[in-house]
């Protein structure tokens, strides 16, 4: 039997194997509310362009419609033999409206109407990603502003450097979340450009109106080279690497969490909504939420590797090999929702153990910095030797085993004469963190400042 949709050049059917990997209905069922909406633009403006009768333009709109609905509600039966959400939208048209449906493929080809689709769902997804992301920043925002004045240490290679708050180690994921979502809202303004009538890959004979189409699915403007449009798939490899390094920042976030809530560190509590047990060990609270997030790079990534192997070979326009854009894309879409949705959730849970993040700031000798910035300030030391005489002091401290301020002020003297007791004031944490006033610094006036700006960003 040969197959309706692709006319009389074939006189048998695919074979069984031809039919399974030529299929994708599996996946690109998903599309079928964008493919509908599309179908819609596509009949309402060749109505209106006088190409086919408005009377036919009603019963494809009222038909697509009814499809729509029976979709939703899980009474549609999509079958492989008709390959894509397309040509079993289309054919479900047939079977309710007759022969006008076949009126609804004129000046159109499936090649502009998958990347129709493939755009429309997209863009719907960015959409998605920007509200979940902006209620991510709320919970963290929320989080610094409660415990601006939480003092923590800070870290270089994981080594305590200075002291910080929490507030601030927060706020520096609601500045890489903003630029998440600058890079989504970039690639979406990018791409928002309708392939829809472009056809096969040379655009139509019929006196369509690309500007129409183009208006009525919320795109900017048409795209302006056929070829161009239906082999574009940068949209989606723009798509996924805004979603890679999105992963990526909430991988480091999490690796964060698992660290913070060990025993051996005790920085944070996570709750019971968003930790598991063990069959064997009933003491255990793992940390399995974060866990899973700091996993998923390596598919959102591997996505986009896929994709961008698939298409760094292809000659204009179309192939075949496109089909396999999909998938990967999905997959990587759902995981990084999910994510995000996770880790807002024990954003919003968690809470920082106060005591023990002031305790662990003060450890590793975390204010000699700021021992080396008062004898620059105080004595008018060039920093070279303030650092030199800090470091000495150091040592000092370190072979007794005690921390700096409690060196006695003859013990600082005995390698620079001029110090005085003043320099106490500035060898605890707290002192440390709140004397970082610069722009962008730690002190918790500063993050109080920033995360009321950022509360009043996202209302």
């Amino acid at each position: 039997m040969t197959n309706k949709m692709w006319g009389g050049r074939f006189n048998t059917g695919p074979d069984e194997i031809m039919e399974k990997i030529n299929a994708s209905i599996s996946f690109d069922q998903r599309l079928f509310a964008q493919d509908i909406a599309g179908s819609i633009a596509h009949a309402t403006m060749l109505g209106e362009c006088g190409i086919i009768a408005k009377s036919d333009v009603r019963d494809i709109v009222r038909g697509l419609k009814a499809i729509g609905k029976d979709i939703e509600a899980g009474r549609f039966t999509f079958s492989a033999a008709l390959e894509d959400i397309h040509m079993n939208v289309e054919a479900a048209l047939k079977d309710r409206i007759g022969d006008a449906a076949g009126r609804l493929h004129t000046a159109r080809s499936r090649n502009d109407q998958v990347a129709t689709d493939f755009k429309l769902y997209v863009r719907d997804c960015m959409d998605m990603f920007d509200e979940q992301l902006s209620g991510l920043q709320r919970a963290l925002a929320e989080k610094a502003l409660a415990h601006a004045d939480a003092v923590m240490p800070g870290f270089t290679h994981l080594q305590t450097a200075q002291p910080v708050t929490f507030g601030h180690h927060l706020l520096a994921y609601v500045e890489m979340i903003a630029r998440d979502r600058s890079r989504f809202a970039d690639a979406r303004r990018r791409m928002n450009e309708s392939p829809l009538g472009a056809a096969a890959l040379a655009g139509t004979s019929f006196p369509i109106d690309r500007a129409m189409t183009a208006k009525a699915l919320g795109f900017d403007r048409p795209t302006r080279n056929s070829l161009d449009s239906v082999a574009d798939r940068d949209f989606v490899l723009e798509t996924l690497a805004a979603a890679s390094i999105c992963a990526m920042h909430l991988s480091r976030f999490a690796e964060e969490l698992v660290i913070w809530s060990t025993p051996q560190f005790g920085f944070i509590r996570l709750s019971d909504r968003f930790t598991t047990g063990s069959s064997i060990m009933p003491q255990k609270k793992n940390p399995d939420a974060a866990e899973l997030i700091r996993a998923k790079p390596g598919r959102i990534l591997g996505a986009f590797t896929s994709l961008l192997l698939v298409m760094k070979g292809l000659p204009l326009a179309y192939s075949k090999d496109m089909q396999e854009d999909k998938e990967p894309a999905f997959d990587a879409i759902d995981a990084l929702s999910l994510a995000i949705a996770a880790m807002t959730g024990m954003a919003s849970d968690m809470e920082p153990v106060t005591a023990r993040l002031a305790d662990a700031a003060g450890s590793g000798y975390s204010t000699a910095t700021d021992l080396a910035d008062w004898l620059v300030r105080v004595l008018a030391m060039p920093f070279r030797d303030a650092h030199h005489v800090t470091g000495t002091l150091v040592a000092m401290a370190e072979k007794r085993g005690v921390a700096l301020d409690e060196l006695s002020l003859q013990d600082m003297q005995a390698v620079e004469q001029r110090m005085t007791s003043d320099v106490f004031k500035v060898l605890t944490p707290g002192a440390s963190a709140g004397s970082r006033k610069s722009f962008g610094g730690t002190a918790p006036a500063n993050v109080r400042r920033e995360a009321k700006r950022w509360l009043k960003i996202l209302a």
